[in-house]
């Protein structure tokens, strides 16, 4: 089912989202259902459940929407249920991030280019798998809402200034997404 998707401001946006119970196989299967026909519906390409209004830890990744750019990312896709990083590169690299719930702002941020990450997938069962690149960043900038992180707030200070005004529109409901959204 399509969700709305919480939007900068929202309270659950910044909450450290509880670990998913591997024992409730509906309630999770219905979750990650609801990630992707939320995601497609939004054309994004990661989507984490905080954001649908669920805190729980649990994300979704779909390289598809963004193979034009980055090809080896064609039939990428990965549901991702209580993931943890166990291991990232001391190499630093830096991309151009957005998100659906901070639409319109973009801004160049830096993370490892690699990355170990240990997770259940959709059928629970324990997976580790190292990442790079920009499936590394989508990973980890879905992760990132897990812990109540915003793109954003590694920005550098300058830059988060600069945004300040944008985002404070964003928290008032002056910014209208062409997928359906939610403030509260």
């Amino acid at each position: 089912m399509i969700k709305p998707i919480y939007l900068f401001g929202a309270p659950v946006l910044r909450e450290t989202a509880k670990p998913a119970d591997l024992k409730d196989k509906e309630g999770l299967a219905t979750l990650v259902q609801d990630l992707k026909d939320t995601l497609v519906k939004a054309d994004g390409c990661g989507l984490a459940a905080p954001q649908i209004g669920v805190s729980l830890r649990v994300v979704i990744v779909d390289g598809d929407v963004v193979s034009d750019s980055y090809p080896y990312l064609k039939d990428f896709r990965r549901t991702l249920i209580n993931p943890e990083i166990v291991e990232e590169s001391e190499e630093q690299v830096t991309y151009s991030e957005g998100c659906l719930s901070i639409p319109g702002i973009y801004c160049d941020i830096q993370r490892p280019k690699k990355i170990t990450v240990r997770y259940h997938d959709e059928n629970l069962e324990e997976v580790t798998e190292e990442f790079d690149n920009f499936a590394s960043r989508m990973i980890q900038h879905e992760m990132s809402h897990l812990d109540g992180d915003l793109f954003t707030d590694h920005a550098a200070p300058i830059r988060k200034k600069m945004l300040s005004s944008k985002l404070q529109n964003i928290s008032k409901g002056k910014v209208h997404p062409h997928y359906n959204s939610k403030l509260r």
